[in-house]
Order: C-alpha cells, then structure tokens, then sequence
C-alpha cells in the first residue's frame, strides 16, 4: 500500500458495463468543491465499451500507461489532470465482482481517505467537503449520509432515507441502512485489513459489519449527499435475493444463531419495507 497522503480522498469506483453512465461519473467527480482527490476506475472486464469511454472523457488530459503492479491487473492507465489530480484506469486480467474491484482500488490508493462511488450513482457537488468537516468535528472513523432514491435517469423521486447519528455493530445488524456510495473511512483510524471488502453476496455491508464489529462507530450525516439510481431490475429490487442474502451474512458471515439472526432478522424486513414506502 502507498503511504496515506494526508487531506487526499481515494475514490474507488467499480466499473463493469458502466459505459452509458462512466463519462458522467467522471465529470461528477470533477465537479466536487474538495478539490484534493484522486479517482481509481477499476475496470472489471466490462466489454461494453466501458474502458473506451472512460478513455473518451478524459481525452483533453495527458496521460501515460504506467506498468501494472499487481498480478490480476491487466494494465493501469495514469492520468494527470491537473491541480495535482490523478485519475486512474485499472483493467483487471478477469471479471471478479465488485469487492475484489473494490479491493484492488484500495492496493493502489495513496490518500487518508477511502470513499466508495458507484459507477450508476449520483454525488451533489459538496458531498466531499461536507462530510470530511463532518468527519473531522467528529473525530469519526466511517461516516455515511442520507441519500435519496432515483429513478433510472438518476431523477430524484422524494424518497429520502434519513440516517441515525451513530451506528454500532448491534444496530447495524437490525438495519442496512449504509449505502455504499455515500461511505467514506478514514485509513488513519480504521485499519486496511477491515476496510478490504470480502468475496460474499453483500459484500459491502459485510463490510461495515465487519468495521463496527471490530469496535468502530459509524457516524451518520443526515443530509442528501447522494441519489441512489434503481434500474427496474436491479440487484436490490429482487426482495427474495435480497432476504437470502441477508440470511446468509448472519448465519454464515456473522456465526450468529438462528435466534439471534431471526431476532435481528424480524427488524431488518421491518426497517427495509418502511425504506421503500
């Protein structure tokens, strides 16, 4: 891992068949008023035309290949943007999935901060500069925000999720109330081996389970920093899916007992039914 440069937000961004949507993530990011960032698209194999595109948008920027420096990376593309911006293009040898995208993001990633984007969803302009002053009056570790469900324009719907201002473990497993896109960590507080995502179906709130089992407390920004674009057939929108998926992360990510994850269980459906209403 690079040394943490101090006051540079790693945005890691998954990227698989995202080349209807990629030139506008790349401009959204480029749009944030925290100017201190480096962006690192981890190309997954799309073969949509992601990687072409990505090329495309950033096209009025010099850039150069640099020589890859992990074995499942195809190569890496380094751009130099200008005010000290980076943004790089990570093409992976095979399709892995999203947390071994992720990860690979993170074995690259030189800033203190880690921040998840993904690719089909949208940060207002501050989202950056507000949550890091966030984070930093609350000496916070993880912190995630409100966000508010878009159609699949990304069109907002009035459909806010509001966030408590502290989560812990216990409460964490009753409600999935963190979305991924809204995450940032601090690397100085949180260490590297937790924030790796592991390789199981919801990875990302494994994720966070994994962070605040560890004894971390999230802290919660109960303001709109980002909107959730939710295609029709989405992962999430598949209740069934989505009820095995959560089963399993108790039973087998968690060890937790079949009481104890019917416990936890009962007030999760709760919670994300009331979500969608």
């Amino acid at each position: 891992m690079k040394d943490k440069v101090d006051g540079l937000v790693s945005i890691i961004v998954p990227v698989y068949r995202a080349a209807a949507y990629i030139a506008d993530t790349i401009e959204m990011v480029f749009s944030q008023t925290y100017g201190r960032w480096e962006l690192l698209l981890v190309d997954d194999c799309s073969g949509d035309g992601s990687v072409e595109a990505v090329e495309e948008a950033l096209c009025a920027y010099g850039h150069h290949p640099s020589d890859a420096v992990l074995e499942h990376v195809k190569h890496i593309e380094e751009y130099l943007c200008g005010d000290g911006k980076k943004v790089f293009l990570i093409c992976k040898n095979k399709n892995e999935g999203a947390a071994a995208a992720r990860n690979t993001g993170m074995d690259l990633a030189g800033g203190r901060y880690i921040a998840f984007l993904d690719a089909d969803d949208i940060w207002v302009p501050d989202k950056l500069r507000k949550q890091l002053s966030f984070m930093r009056e609350k000496g916070a570790g993880v912190a995630f925000s409100a966000y508010e469900f878009g159609d699949e324009e990304a069109r907002p719907t009035g459909r806010v999720v509001h966030v408590p201002g502290t989560l812990t473990y216990k409460k964490a497993l009753s409600r999935t109330i963190i979305f991924t896109t809204t995450v940032v960590i601090d690397r100085s507080i949180v260490p590297d081996e937790l924030i790796r995502m592991p390789q199981v179906e919801s990875e990302d709130t494994a994720t966070w389970w994994q962070i605040l089992r560890a004894g971390h407390t999230a802290y919660g920004l109960d303001e709109v920093l980002a909107v959730y674009r939710r295609p029709a057939k989405s992962l999430s929108s598949n209740k069934l899916k989505a009820v095995k998926r959560i089963w399993n992360l108790y039973r087998r990510q968690e060890k937790l007992s079949v009481f104890a994850s019917a416990f936890y269980f009962v007030f999760w459906a709760y919670r994300a039914t009331m979500r969608r209403i």
